[in-house]
């Protein structure tokens, strides 16, 4: 920048003690060049003698003007460089007159300098300004550009160095530093990685916090009969006699345990993504049909019985033997809470826009208090009213969760007005298919 604005002064400079190359100029010396051909040397005595501003000089070869007006040295000695160079230029023209002299045209820049006279052979061309480092204004641009760096370097090294304190912190692992509040009203890249970050270990305290409960609760869970597996064991050594009661014991506890183990297999494969193919082409009308006649068998010495509505063909993609347990888990759990001589109510039908299945599973029994809905399809949650079943192990629920988003679907539950809980499956349908490509469950 200073170095543009000491050019630019050096050429007005350059300018102002040379000749005139505006377009002005030009238009001048064209007018002074036709008047002296077409009106003669009194003519162009007479146009040059009423210019004001611009005016034009003609020198003949003596040095001479025509106006007997003093000339600067400087822009004579220009015109007459610029005339050998270029031969030929609008702002410099030779004209021979009638008189037999040969006038030299140009327009001076500051015409009212005092003509110095030829310079003297042994002289030399008259001196020119040495070369002046513009130092003022390269300073001050310097400087405005070095405040200007800091000021910048300071505005992305500040929320630069509060990332880095998260990222050590987060690495010791502190999980509940914020970087949100630390960016302010930034709207830069800087501020949404901050928020990022937030999201990140956000995500990562609820990871760990799951691990951690679940870890507990599997604890929990296998303690339970690991306990009753040792006192089985304690009372068969004391009493030999009633050892068929007591090894029936252990087998039961055993089962449990293998159950228990099974279960968290499933929720961690699910967990970790690791289902399998997807691909499948599922009927859910036939897969829901043996899944109700499998539970209604079992259902039957209860008194409970089950309602299936099913209104169409529903074709969805995934993996049958996921879905299958899945369904499977909601309509035991319906079951297992519906009161005696009951019915659990199974329905499905396609949406209004034709994406989407959904599937309804609703008892007549307790229901869920509405503190605990967000919660039952968490690992190991029972409800109050199921808190002293010994059956399950609260994962049904969760498995039919992970299953059903896998599926690219959603689950929910909800109360009825009347007594009894609702748990809603939508899965998105597969359309486009053949029948030779859809998966039909065996028949058992």
């Amino acid at each position: 920048m200073g170095g543009s604005f000491w050019l630019k002064s050096h050429n007005q400079s350059e300018q102002a003690a040379g000749i005139d190359r505006s377009p002005p100029a030009s238009m001048l010396i064209d007018s002074a060049v036709l008047t002296l051909k077409h009106g003669g040397v009194d003519a162009l005595r007479g146009l040059m003698g009423e210019m004001s501003r611009h005016k034009v000089y003609a020198i003949d070869e003596a040095g001479k003007e025509i106006l007997d007006r003093s000339v600067d040295s400087l822009p004579l000695d220009q015109a007459r460089n610029q005339l050998s160079e270029e031969k030929s230029s609008a702002n410099v023209r030779q004209v021979a007159a009638e008189d037999g002299h040969t006038y030299l045209f140009f327009v001076p820049a500051d015409p009212n300098r005092p003509y110095l006279g030829p310079p003297h052979p042994n002289q030399g061309p008259p001196p020119r300004d040495g070369f002046i480092f513009p130092l003022f204004p390269t300073m001050a641009t310097l400087m405005a550009s070095l405040i200007a760096a800091v000021m910048l370097a300071r505005h992305f090294s500040k929320p630069i160095r509060s990332l880095r304190t998260a990222f050590e912190a987060a690495t010791s692992g502190n999980l509940h530093m914020r970087l949100t509040p630390v960016m302010g009203n930034r709207r830069d890249e800087l501020a949404d990685l901050g928020r990022d970050f937030d999201r990140m270990t956000d995500q990562l305290r609820i990871l760990m916090e799951s691990q951690r409960r679940l870890l507990h609760d599997v604890s929990h869970e296998m303690r339970s009969p690991l306990a009753r597996l040792q006192v089985a064991v304690g009372l068969a050594r004391q009493q030999p006699d009633k050892m068929d009661s007591w090894i029936g014991r252990i087998e039961r506890e055993s089962i449990r345990i293998d159950q228990l183990v099974g279960e968290l297999l499933t929720i961690s494969r699910l967990e970790a993504g690791v289902m399998g193919s997807m691909e499948e082409k599922i009927n859910v009308g036939e897969l829901m049909n043996h899944i109700v006649a499998d539970a209604q068998f079992e259902s039957t010495a209860q008194k409970k019985r089950i309602v299936l509505a099913w209104e169409d063909t529903a074709i969805v993609k995934g993996q049958a033997e996921l879905l299958h347990r899945a369904i499977e888990n909601v309509i035991r759990n319906a079951v297992k809470h519906t009161a005696e001589g009951s019915s659990v109510e199974v329905q499905g039908k396609i949406s209004a826009d034709s994406k989407d299945l959904l599937l309804t599973v609703c008892d007549h029994g307790s229901g869920v208090a509405d503190a605990e809905l967000g919660f039952i399809f968490d690992p190991f949650f029972r409800s109050a009213s199921s808190r002293g079943d010994l059956e399950g192990h609260g994962l049904g629920l969760a498995i039919a969760k992970r299953v059903v988003e896998a599926h690219r679907g959603t689950i929910t539950a909800f109360n009825l007005e009347r007594k009894g809980l609702c748990v809603q499956i939508v899965l998105p349908l597969e359309k486009g298919l053949t029948e030779s490509s859809i998966h039909r469950p065996a028949a058992g």
